[in-house]
């Protein structure tokens, strides 16, 4: 399976899911349904687009995704391998 594997194609699906996420719109429910709702949707966008913000390196069977977490003012000159992509 790791032969046929395309890490930036998976990243891109990711990216795409983040964007559907933010794009879904709000079913007709109220009250505590409606703040899982919401809660589960932004949970829903944060693993996405980490994901779709992670560079990926597929070494020997190994997918390895490397995301940068720090605010954008803390990256260093050694992270710029790490930055991530536009969404």
């Amino acid at each position: 399976m790791a032969e046929a594997l395309d890490v930036d194609a998976m990243i891109e699906r990711f990216r795409a899911r983040a964007r559907a996420v933010r794009q879904r719109p709000l079913p007709p429910v109220e009250g505590p349904e409606r703040k899982r709702f919401v809660d589960q949707m932004r949970v829903d966008f944060q693993d996405y687009a980490m994901i779709g913000d992670a560079v990926g390196h597929l070494d020997g069977g190994i997918l390895t995704l490397t995301i940068d977490l720090r605010p954008e003012p803390d990256r260093g000159a050694g992270a710029a391998a790490a930055t991530p992509r536009e969404r």
